[in-house]
């Protein structure tokens, strides 16, 4: 793993890639032009100004509770769920219903082909307990579950995080809004990034939160 070090303004950026797997770009739940960004992670991953490079893998079992197939119900029809520990049904979330996804031991569940991995320090899986839904690297809705994530970058002495990849309207989104919660200054690279739906609504509503949402040239600028 790379030694991080200050850029000189006492800042340690970290790069983190969400859920840049086949599924999710061609496979059962793609997210429109999911393809088109490779290049442009490619491009920032290969920056030296970059102390940790960290990508994240959506890994269900296959009857994840987050899958329609598992109650019965159409794709993308809404269920409230409970934590599996929450007997008394006591604090109930929506779930959106996806179709079979990121299975573990299937290609859907693999990083896009094309996109370089070679530059990573780590490897964040999440989504893996069967009954607990997790769209965020740093831990799941309920926040009761948390990754290696906060303490791998804590460790680190990373200040800064820069989120890419997919979907930007949940994974990315989540994510970002945790590692703000965490203590980080967070940043989103929009042309690194696509969602299903509005994108411009979710950029303005992490600005709102304190996110900072540029381009990757701004990036590139920021640490030229």
């Amino acid at each position: 793993m790379a030694q991080p070090q200050s850029d000189g303004n006492g800042k340690v950026p970290a790069l983190i890639i969400i859920d840049m797997q086949n599924d999710f770009v061609s496979g059962s739940l793609p997210v429109p032009d999911g393809a088109s960004i490779i290049n442009t992670i490619n491009s920032l991953s290969a920056l030296p100004a970059f102390r940790l490079k960290i990508a994240t893998r959506d890994f269900h079992p296959p009857d994840h509770v987050s899958f329609a197939e598992t109650h019965g119900k159409p794709t993308f029809s809404t269920l409230t769920i409970f934590h599996p520990d929450d007997t008394e049904k006591e604090n109930g979330k929506e779930q959106v219903l996806w179709p079979v996804h990121c299975v573990v031991h299937t290609t859907g569940v693999e990083f896009v082909p094309g996109l370089e991995t070679s530059q990573l320090d780590a490897v964040i899986d999440k989504g893996t307990h069967p009954g607990v839904e997790s769209y965020s690297a740093f831990r799941d809705i309920w926040g009761r579950g948390v990754t290696r994530l906060p303490n791998l970058l804590k460790e680190n002495h990373v200040t800064d995080v820069y989120f890419v990849g997919l979907a930007g309207d949940y994974c990315v989104r989540y994510s970002a809004i945790d590692s703000l919660d965490f203590g980080f200054r967070t940043w989103v690279i929009k042309d690194a990034t696509k969602s299903i739906k509005d994108e411009a609504a979710v950029f303005e509503e992490l600005e709102k939160l304190g996110i900072r949402c540029i381009t990757s040239e701004e990036v590139k600028k920021l640490f030229a």
